[in-house]
């Protein structure tokens, strides 16, 4: 059966976010996810999860200046040396944590950089960064994401993250599979999920087109979360939308689908 991590960066925003582990817990998530960790102490991290009996199934790497629009520095010729600290900087909240996922983005592509060179610097840096977090039992994880809400990103396609994937060579390499990003761009999500299954190493959900619960829009889920069950995928679904109300009061599609499979 499909387990599910609640996103703390964008559920729950009724309350600050040391909180919001406690709010997760209280509506029956097991696992939580976020984007990025690091204005708290690993320590204190580790103690949320640990006195609400949560997994953290996933977080970000550092992504460069966010506040002044950088989305990730992977692709970014010249940097490096500044995507290798990134690393060593989650490595002592993934091992406080437990976590076993870090999401490397890719960035937007920079002004005067072709293509072809972000991609060589990318297939580079992620070979080195899987190579350093395999000794520690980590995942390191690229994301496709839609050109709507991340105008310049550097990997918008399912086919183009599976092939670096092949290039970069390293096991320890999946993608995080975001149906919400994939059916803005691509669509044929079934289709897409059975071709890549074997590099698919988390999986992400909103509704389509505005990013709210996953019952409202475009995505039949319940098909899809079957299709999960069916081809034997056992890691997280990260519930990474924008509630359209009150968290807890929009999560009866968590719950009908749970007591639907239980029936």
């Amino acid at each position: 059966m499909p387990r599910f991590a609640a996103n703390l960066s964008m559920l729950y925003n009724e309350v600050p976010f040391l909180e919001r582990f406690a709010a997760a817990a209280a509506d029956g998530f097991k696992a939580v996810e976020y984007l990025f960790p690091y204005e708290y102490p690993p320590q204190e991290i580790a103690a949320r999860l640990q006195a609400h009996g949560l997994v953290q199934a996933l977080f970000n790497l550092p992504p460069g200046d966010w506040a002044a629009g950088e989305r990730g520095m992977a692709c970014h010729p010249g940097r490096e040396a500044q995507f290798a600290q990134s690393v060593q900087d989650a490595l002592p909240y993934a091992q406080a944590t437990g976590c076993r996922h870090l999401h490397a983005m890719a960035g937007l592509l920079p002004p005067g950089v072709t293509p072809q060179q972000a991609r060589a610097t990318y297939v580079s840096n992620l070979r080195a960064a899987a190579r350093v977090l395999a000794p520690h039992g980590i995942t390191l994880l690229i994301e496709p994401i839609n050109t709507r809400n991340m105008p310049g990103y550097f990997l918008n396609y399912q086919q183009q993250a599976h092939d670096v994937l092949a290039d970069v060579g390293e096991p320890n390499l999946k993608v995080q599979m975001d149906f919400y990003h994939c059916q803005v761009m691509e669509g044929d999500l079934a289709k897409r999920l059975e071709r890549h299954i074997a590099g698919v190493g988390h999986v992400q959900i909103a509704g389509v087109p505005d990013r709210h619960e996953p019952d409202s829009g475009e995505i039949a889920y319940g098909y899809l979360f079957d299709r999960l069950d069916a081809l034997g995928y056992d890691g997280w679904i990260g519930c990474e939308y924008i509630p359209a109300g009150p968290t807890s009061a929009g999560l009866g599609w968590l719950r009908d689908y749970q007591s639907a499979r239980k029936a």
